[in-house]
């Protein structure tokens, strides 16, 4: 049985049970109580199973794509070692969300793997928890395990989400290779080899308290997980899960990539199966979203990419391109099973080149510092040298670690997390500077929530911009100029999701005070920061508050501009194209997305093209309140680093984009107006920013520039349109100038070496010539030695301005010139370093001119001549 045939199997067998067949969620998971990776088919039922929001289905069976590296079960240090473990692997799953229970699962359990999957039931152990009498019973009644084949455990058969929460015992089957794998004794006593553990059946039966009670759920679930890899590797009757028909295809491009064969070496063997497991890992993690960086998920991505291309090009001596190789094998390999991964390969393997070419560029010095740490005969590589290889060369801990152990010693990681500490205390203490101390009133604003609830917000229609209010608070500013105002109702936006806060004025009969920002006094409670214009407000006035409509108009602009841009990104470069980040002020919008490459001109044409073309059509701008449940099945963007609650807002900016979002917004969007990008930069590995206006802010940016053409066009006496090829014919003339120059100045040159090199004394020429600029200087260097080419040596010096200092050396082939530059160097402010025989420096005082001739006169033996 192949591994696609496995997989349709499993699906069929459940299909034909009553099980709705559901694809696999991805692997970036959006519950707040799910890892960082996917790495269990339940992660994407967590709602389900805590009681969130009611299952829409009964019973449902997946086959889940799963990560498990950093966190609770982490496997990356056996890989490749071990026969069992992957990094990225597949698991086989059935759910019931309060249907069936013990006797369906285990029922369902026993048929498939003795008639489907064919094992043979002599070869077959169960485990139960010591507690779950009931659990053991029904194998003893629904199978044909005979009882001395069931053996209680303890913890490991009982699963728990937390410390408190869903839990239940569980039951795990296993079967048994025979006595060449190692010792008898069941999975409670023999070998782990041996007994290879490829199904869990997790009965979901308590509810734990804080206290460590277990009352029962109000409904009982079934959480199963069979590895695939594992189930294909007995079904299949081989070795290892690399010697399944699944990962041979993997290992066998990793032999070509590398030109190393199997067998050759235990340790090239393990560095073929890293580079076969990590490839389908990052391919797997990049085609859902992820990028490599430093932080959280990016971080697993680059140790995962890193540690595949140290392993090609250290372990095995590969110098050419490995990774984009191996992600076209996994695609040929699990695109059947996962068609988007061919939809995206070109786009992965950009992600991989790029991160493989940045990593290569420093892996020699890396791993020259690491040899030289260790061939110092230490027995620890130092915390110091472990963190200067994270920082400068882009080693993650891991990594050093790996090589370290290769070579039998230690790394001091208490020393390396010490320094990393550190740069986070110095990091953090720079960002701190300027900022206010902590505000003094967070204690009142909490007191305000809990006495009168949350600010009500009114101020997201176009008829709000003046409501009545009641003033509740009235507290001290960050300074004496300031105060800080809490109202029962506020049209004011308090800044979040990157949308700034509104200004504009709160008056009452005895003041009037004006607004200069709106934050967030507590979770919920609107602060409303001001100056004091006139008067005095106390609490339990009645006041007017009106926020700056002409202001907070340009801020819904550019809000719902900002949707429409993220649209456009993903259409023109790709869907891999997510927000990290966003600002929108009432002057400019500024948008960071995840691409691994600066736009060209084309694509920033293109994607004002699409939203200009949106605005025009005036769509309306429409806003829904539903469970993100369904947010994620209307096809609302969504991102991993944000955090959402039950309820979102979902904005439908147009027909085309669909985004969780909770600030203000036009309602046509034809009130934006037009959107011109004006800047495109990087701000990160592998993020870029976009800068753009939109409304007047644009039309102001095209008349300014239309103001500059016009004005180059005068100076250049023509019209606007001829002023490109008016530039290039300046161009093309400055050019042949310079060419004419520089023939003017060889000839100078050849003229001025002639009388230099006559000067010699001793066979070397020392002299100072001002008014060269650094090229001259050097040409006439060169001239001298070409007139004279006995000479010993030929320095010559000067300003070009009067303030900065040109130096140059010529020496015999062999000689190091700029041994004859450092001390004059030093004497004009700069510096000289070098190995060849020709050699330049520059300074930045030329009254010290005369000391460098001397110091070079010194070195030649000159300064008695």
């Amino acid at each position: 049985m192949t591994a696609d045939g496995l997989r349709r199997l499993f699906g069929r067998f459940f299909a034909d049970r009553g099980h709705v067949v559901l694809p696999s969620a991805g692997l970036i998971p959006h519950h707040p109580a799910a890892p960082l990776f996917t790495n269990a088919g339940m992660n994407q039922f967590l709602p389900y199973f805590l009681g969130e929001e009611p299952a829409p289905y009964a019973r449902v069976t997946t086959a889940q794509k799963c990560v498990r590296v950093m966190g609770k079960h982490d496997d990356i240090e056996n890989i490749g070692r071990s026969k069992r473990h992957l990094t990225f692997f597949e698991m086989l799953g059935n759910f019931s969300f309060g249907d069936y229970f013990k006797p369906g699962a285990i029922a369902y359990a026993w048929e498939l793997i003795t008639e489907g999957f064919g094992f043979d039931p002599g070869r077959l152990w169960v485990t139960v928890h010591e507690s779950d009498h009931e659990a053991l019973d029904l194998w003893l009644e629904l199978s044909d395990v005979p009882r001395e084949r069931i053996q209680k455990m303890g913890a490991d058969n009982f699963w728990e989400m937390g410390e408190t929460g869903p839990c239940g015992p569980c039951s795990e089957i296993y079967f048994d290779k025979g006595p060449a794998y190692g010792r008898d004794g069941g999975p409670a006593h023999g070998s782990d080899e041996r007994f290879a553990e490829f199904w869990n059946l997790v009965f979901m039966q308590y509810d734990r308290q804080a206290d460590g009670s277990l009352p029962p759920l109000p409904k009982q679930n079934i959480d199963t997980g069979a590895g695939f890899e594992r189930c294909l590797c007995l079904v299949q009757n081989v070795d290892s899960v690399f010697d399944t028909d699944l990962l041979v295809p993997l290992v066998t491009a990793a032999q070509e990539v590398t030109g190393v064969p199997l067998g050759r070496s235990p340790e090239l063997d393990t560095s073929l199966r890293i580079l076969a497991d990590h490839a389908r890992s990052m391919t797997f993690l990049i085609n859902d979203g992820v990028f490599p960086s430093n932080e959280d998920r990016g971080y697993v991505l680059r140790r995962i990419i890193r540690r595949a291309v140290r392993r090609a090009y250290s372990s095995m001596g590969v110098q050419r391109m490995v990774t984009a190789t191996m992600v076209d094998a996994v695609v040929a390999q699990m695109a059947p099973a996962y068609p988007e991964l061919a939809k995206n390969a070109d786009y992965v393997k950009t992600v991989v080149e790029r991160e493989e070419a940045s990593f290569r560029q420093t892996l020699d010095r890396g791993l020259n510092l690491l040899e030289t740490a260790i061939s110092a005969g230490a027995t620890q590589v130092g915390g110091d040298v472990a963190f200067q290889l994270h920082d400068t060369f882009g080693f993650p801990i891991e990594v050093t670690r790996e090589v370290a152990a290769e070579r039998g010693i230690t790394v001091d990681q208490a020393g390396f997390h010490a320094a990393m500490a550190e740069q986070r205390r110095r990091a953090q203490e720079s960002a701190r500077k300027g900022d206010a101390s902590q505000n003094p009133n967070v204690d009142a604003y909490r007191s305000l929530l809990d006495h009168y609830g949350p600010t009500v917000f009114v101020g997201d229609g176009d008829e709000a911009a003046t409501v009545a209010a009641t003033v509740l608070g009235v507290l001290p500013g960050q300074d004496t100029s300031h105060v800080e105002l809490v109202l029962d109702t506020t049209p004011f936006y308090a800044e979040g999701g990157g949308q700034v806060g509104d200004t504009g004025g709160i008056s009452t009969e005895t003041g009037l005070a004006r607004v200069v920002g709106t934050t967030r006094g507590a979770p919920g409670l609107t602060r409303h920061v001001a100056v004091m214009e006139r008067g005095t407000i106390t609490p339990g006035q009645e006041a007017q508050a009106t926020i700056d409509k002409e202001r907070r108009d340009a801020i819904r602009r550019n809000h719902t501009g900002t949707h429409l841009l993220h649209w456009a990104l993903r259409e023109v470069l790709g869907q891999h194209v997510k927000q990290q980040g966003s600002l929108v002020a009432p002057d400019e919008l500024r948008f960071d997305f995840s691409h691994f490459s600066a736009m060209t001109a084309a694509e920033v044409a293109k994607v004002e093209e699409l939203v200009n073309a949106e605005v025009l059509t005036n769509s309306r701008v429409e806003v829904r309140e539903m469970s993100r449940a369904e947010a994620e099945r209307a096809g609302a963007v969504a991102f991993f680093g944000e955090k959402y609650g039950d309820v979102v807002r979902v904005l439908d900016a147009g027909p085309h984009s669909r985004e969780l979002c909770g600030g203000t917004h036009v309602r046509a969007l034809g009130q934006i107006g037009p959107l011109k990008i004006v800047k495109e930069e990087s701000v990160a590995s592998n993020t870029r920013r976009v800068y753009a206006l939109t409304g007047l802010g644009a039309l102001r940016r095209v008349h300014d520039e239309e103001a500059t053409l016009a004005r180059a066009a005068g100076l250049l006496k023509a019209q606007p349109e001829e002023v490109p090829e008016r530039i290039e014919s300046l161009l093309s003339q400055r050019k042949a100038l310079d060419e004419e120059l520089r023939l003017f100045r060889t000839k100078v040159a050849t003229a001025e070496a002639s009388t230099l090199a006559a000067a010699a004394v001793d066979g070397a020429v020392v002299a100072r010539r001002d008014g060269f600029d650094p090229d001259g200087l050097r040409a006439l260097a060169q001239a001298v030695r070409a007139a004279d080419p006995g000479l010993r040596a030929v320095v010559l010096m000067g300003s070009p301005d009067g303030q900065r200092v040109s130096l140059v050396a010529s020496v015999r082939p062999g000689e190091v010139a700029a041994d004859l530059l450092k001390d004059a160097a030093k004497a004009v402010g700069g510096g000289a370093g070098g190995k060849g025989d020709l050699a330049q420096a520059g300074g930045r005082d030329a009254a010290g001119l005369d000391a460098a001739l001397e110091a070079v006169n010194v070195l030649l033996g000159l300064d008695g001549a």
